[in-house]
């Protein structure tokens, strides 16, 4: 059947050629020839139609009295597709959301290859990465929905207090010992905790130099016995701390899962292990080995500078940034270890006759590893003029290397430091004084507005998945 069989329909229009338009109620008379220069769209495919039902397959309704074609879309992004028709183009405006866009044009049956190159960058580019404000409206949003989640976590340990014998003193010891900033008492505990912490580090560092060292009565340095009283008070306080704060926990089988707490009994657990060593090799000279463990064990200390997170945001912001971004991490290292296999084998067969600190392989993979990560300790350099421009590379290689997964882990510490910062916050305005009185302060609008957006993404995403012609706009209609 030829294109007559549609003007069989609309007797009316044969004569001018025309057909007319009702896109939500915008109305335009179109030319059949504008129409049949792209045959594979919705309107030309419209031209080809020999029934009633085939025409209502591709709009959604036909008005015999007025010959009009109705389309229920969004009247105003038909004009780009107006556009379309006349020139060949598709123009994009800036201020249009690219994925609703994107629909459109898949339901008019236009591809995105028609976008003019005045447009097609900014488009793709659109697509595929938003830009900066829509990732900070998005982290703001995703911080709401966490920080509301832990806000109810936080006051459902709040509220096992209640009808417990000292309820009420045990949870503001509580609040007092986790959460630094909430009163007068945590701030003074979290400042003195914090000058424990210093001193303890600063004392182990001061006892590594010589001018500290006392000999013992076999010739070996020992520690400064003003140093041990510094240590021992330090464990004394670390020790006190855990146990009071185990002792106010709301639960105690969820204390040791928090990873603060965690750091907190593996700073003092060195100390107790290296205490019960010393006894037994005492009392069995033969197990004098076990001093070495000791000695190991007592470098440990030096992860006591982890607690520190337990009253710096941004360390803890810093902790929750490397446990969600192990695909960029990973990513990093990959790409790493690709360019120094690749630069530390090429050096090799460059340098390894002229060159006696490259004539391995593996002392290749030290020297480009120092190389790529920019560090260059310059203690094996390239002497051949190919050797140095294969360092060359290997520098400037190494620095887009580490480069490029930066933005997504700084994008994502924001996040997170944003989240942090709004969930103290709302710990610090609750009152519970006698019990339990108030929720936190949550703005519960965009908390839901963020539930409904992620909905839409999701069923978004399986309409593009469905091999059917129709968006989900349709589907739903």
């Amino acid at each position: 059947m030829t294109r007559q069989s549609l003007w069989d329909v609309s007797e009316a229009d044969v004569e001018d050629g025309e057909i007319r338009i009702n896109v939500g109620g915008f109305k335009r008379r179109l030319r059949s020839h504008t129409l049949l220069r792209f045959p594979e769209t919705r309107l030309g495919r419209l031209l080809l139609c020999h029934s009633r039902e085939a025409i209502l397959e591709l709009c959604d309704d036909y008005d015999d009295v007025q010959r009009e074609f109705y389309f229920d879309r969004n009247p105003e992004l038909f004009p780009y597709v107006l556009h379309f028709y006349h020139t060949g183009k598709l123009h994009v405006m800036a201020e249009l959301c690219v994925f609703s866009f994107s629909q459109e044009i898949e339901y008019w049956g236009i591809n995105e290859f028609f976008i003019d190159s005045c447009c097609s960058y900014s488009y793709h580019g659109r697509k595929v990465e938003p830009e900066q404000e829509k990732w900070d409206e998005q982290s703001d949003q995703e911080s709401t929905t966490s920080s509301f989640d832990e806000i109810l976590a936080f006051y459902n340990d709040a509220s096992k207090f209640d009808g417990q014998p000292l309820g009420n003193f045990r949870r503001q010891l509580w609040l007092a010992l986790d959460n630094p900033g909430y009163s007068v008492l945590s701030r003074v505990f979290s400042v003195l905790s914090i000058l424990v912490v210093l001193g303890s580090i600063i004392t182990m560092c001061l006892n590594s130099l010589p001018d500290f060292q006392i000999p013992d009565g076999q010739g070996n340095p020992g520690e400064d016995p003003r140093f041990e009283i510094v240590e021992h008070f330090g464990i004394a306080w670390f020790t006190f701390e855990l146990v009071a704060r185990f002792a106010v926990a709301p639960d105690f089988l969820k204390f040791f899962k928090n990873a603060l707490n965690l750091i907190d009994l593996m700073s003092i657990v060195p100390f107790y292990i290296t205490l019960v060593v010393n006894l037994v090799v005492e009392s069995s000279p033969t197990l004098a080995n076990l001093g070495r463990v000791a000695q190991v064990l007592r470098l440990m200390r030096i992860f006591r500078i982890l607690k520190l997170a337990r009253h710096s945001t941004g360390l803890r912001s810093l902790g929750a940034t490397l446990k969600y971004s192990y695909k960029e991490v990973g990513l990093l290292l990959l790409y790493l270890s690709v360019g120094i296999s690749i630069f530390s084998v090429v050096a090799y067969t460059i340098e390894k006759e002229e060159n006696e600190g490259l004539a391995t392989i593996p002392a290749c993979w030290w020297w480009a590893t120092v190389s790529m990560t920019t560090v260059g300790y310059g203690d094996v350099v390239p002497g051949t003029t190919a050797g140095k421009l294969t360092a060359s590379a290997c520098i400037l290689a190494g620095i887009l290397v580490v480069v490029l997964p930066i933005t997504l882990i700084f994008n994502k510490f924001s996040h997170f430091y944003r989240r942090q910062k709004q969930l103290e916050s709302a710990m610090r305005s609750c009152d519970f004084g006698d019990g339990l009185k108030e929720v936190p302060s949550v703005n519960l609008r965009d908390y839901y507005a963020h539930k409904v957006k992620s909905l839409m993404a999701s069923l978004t995403n399986m309409s593009r998945s469905s091999p059917s012609e129709l968006s989900l706009d349709d589907s739903l209609h």
